[in-house]
């Protein structure tokens, strides 16, 4: 038994330096059945950018009907599991701000996200909105105010902090 055990120990060890990270899984379309994680309201039916979260051993992503709703969920310590994936949608590519489109997914890393501007997000908190094209992003900023940021650069107070209720926010068009 004795010798057993020094076996076994190196071969759980070279299988765990062996193992392969998961391959991130690809963004799925939004559907009518979606529902936001926070408020299990259909994503659907509030316009604004939207947000999926792909977690380790779950077989669906998490859904966002407000991306500042996912970045909060990023930021807060409660995840009940590791994150694989995070797509937004491209607002450069978007119908409009009602319908900003059920597969124009992009991965969150890459994205340049206003943060701080005048607008109202799915949900009606202030929201951050995201863009493909540096340009897209700067235009939207200069007309509606914000900055544009990387996802690692969004405070926290943008998306954890209170909402004030009598703040004027607009609707893109």
């Amino acid at each position: 038994m004795r010798q057993i055990l020094p076996v076994l120990a190196a071969i759980a060890l070279t299988a765990g330096c062996n193992q392969q990270t998961a391959e991130a899984p690809n963004p799925v379309p939004l559907t009518a059945e979606n529902v936001s994680y926070f408020c299990q309201m259909n994503v659907l039916e509030h316009g604004g950018p939207k947000a999926q979260i792909h977690l380790e051993g779950q077989p669906a992503p998490i859904f966002f009907a407000q991306v500042r709703d996912a970045v909060a969920y990023i930021k807060s310590p409660e995840r009940y599991a590791r994150i694989l994936a995070i797509y937004v949608s491209d607002m450069g590519t978007a119908d409009d701000w009602k319908n900003p489109g059920t597969d124009n997914w992009i991965a969150s890393e890459t994205a340049h996200f206003v943060v701080g501007a005048r607008v109202a997000g799915g949900m009606g908190a202030p929201e951050v909105v995201p863009f493909a094209n540096p340009e897209a992003a700067g235009a939207f900023s200069r007309r509606y105010g914000g900055e544009v940021l990387a996802m690692t650069e969004i405070p926290d107070d943008a998306v954890l902090g209170p909402v004030d209720p009598d703040m004027e926010l607009e609707v893109p068009q």
